[in-house]
Order: C-alpha cells, then sequence, then structure tokens
C-alpha cells in the first residue's frame, strides 16, 4: 500500500515510518499541509493518516478539503486532542477512524488495515487471484500454497497488481508505488515486473503489459 502520513513530531513519524513501512508499504511523510495537499493533488494515495495540530494550520482543513472534492481515500486522524466534540468534528468532515495520542502501534496497525479492507471492500485482509494469495498482516505470500519470499520492492509490485487483479494498472501508478517520490531509473519499474514474472512461470497466472496502459494481472491460459 502507499501511505501518506502527515504528522510534525519527529518521533512520531519515525515511529509510524516504521511501523508502517514494513510489509511492501511506500510511506511518505511530511510535517506540513502544504506539502501534504501537494502531494495528494499529484499522486494517489491507499490511505492518509493525519495529525490536527499542525505547523501551518488545522489538519481538519486539508480532511474537508479532500472530500469536498470528492476523494474517499480512507483517513485515519491521530492526534493528542481527545475531545469528545473534536472527534466528532473530525468524523462529520468524513474522516474513517481516529485514535488519540499516545497509541499502541499494535492498534494502530490493525486500525490500518480494517480501514484498507473496508475501502477495497474485502472480507479478510488477504488478497487473492487464483492461485495467488498475498497477507499484508504477515508479508506472505503464497502460489499453489507455497510460499514466495519477496524482497520489498517486488511484493510492493505484487500487492499493487493483486489490488486490481484483471484490470489494467497504470504504468505511472506502480511507480509511484514502488518508488514514491523517490528517483526511479528509466528501466526501473521493468526490472521488477520481468523478476515477477519469471517467479509466475507455469504458475496459471501471467502479468500481461498493455502498451501505453500498464499491466494487468490475468489467468495464464497456457
Amino acid at each position: 500500500m502507499r501511505l501518506l502520513i502527515v504528522e510534525d513530531d519527529p518521533l512520531i513519524a519515525d515511529s509510524l515510518t516504521q511501523g508502517l513501512g514494513p510489509l511492501g508499504n511506500t510511506v511518505e511523510v511530511f510535517t506540513v499541509l502544504s506539502e501534504a495537499r501537494a502531494a495528494l493533488a499529484h499522486s494517489h494515495f491507499d490511505l492518509v493518516v493525519l495529525d490536527l495540530g499542525l505547523p501551518d494550520g488545522n489538519g481538519l482543513t486539508l480532511l474537508a478539503e479532500i472530500r469536498r472534492r470528492g476523494d474517499a481515500t480512507p483517513v485515519l486522524i491521530l492526534t493528542a486532542r481527545d475531545g469528545v466534540a473534536e472527534r466528532v468534528q473530525g468524523l462529520d468532515l468524513g474522516a474513517d477512524d481516529y485514535l488519540a495520542k499516545p497509541f499502541s502501534l499494535p492498534e494502530l496497525q490493525a486500525r490500518v488495515r480494517a480501514l484498507l479492507r473496508r475501502s477495497q471492500q474485502r472480507t479478510d485482509n488477504r488478497l487473492r487471484f487464483g492461485p495467488l494469495c498475498f497477507d499484508p498482516a504477515s508479508g506472505e505470500v503464497t502460489l499453489h500454497d507455497e510460499r514466495l519470499d519477496l524482497p520489498p520492492r517486488e511484493l510492493g509490485l505484487m500487492e499493487g497488481l493483486l489490488l486490481h487483479a484483471g484490470r489494467i494498472v497504470p504504468r505511472e501508478q506502480l511507480i509511484d508505488r514502488l518508488f514514491g517520490f523517490g528517483e526511479a531509473g528509466p528501466n526501473a519499474l521493468d526490472l521488477y515486473i520481468s523478476r515477477l514474472r519469471k517467479r509466475l512461470q507455469g504458475s496459471g497466472v501471467r502479468i500481461r503489459t498493455l502498451r501505453g496502459l500498464g499491466y494487468r494481472l490475468e489467468d495464464d491460459p497456457t
């Protein structure tokens, strides 16, 4: 998943990155509203973790902007403010969940998994397509019930394809998921696609390239 964290406390931001970054997640951290607003305008994220008390304003302002433009990206409010009135205001503005600091990292991870599961209309955490199965909670990928040991970027790519299995995933979306705002060489994605294709050979599942459009995980009839 690609997660956006808006948090100005460096210790909390680092804790969130360490807790949510593994298992193939790409985590982008911003400390001010203006940077988060720009990131959301130019990229797709699967979930936003949003602090309220930020140096350049209240996080509820950004939440209202997100919902006003019809963006249904799940938003988890994370703040030291635990007053009932502010919780109600955040939820009324469109927040999907609310967690007060100090928080338990396992609880935060579970809430994030639940929000992602609901947003993708799944009944459990696992992503499946034919003989492929990915469990985001454990980071385990299996093919015909045999475990595949994938390095982080191959894991992120597999998740990105499984989330849209049977549909075209734009190349730019996969690059964003794997590399975030970091520099990626022109052939970097092709390298990881090639590696996954080798792992899937003879499995009944393939990654198809659609020129000018992107990639699709689909059944392999051969």
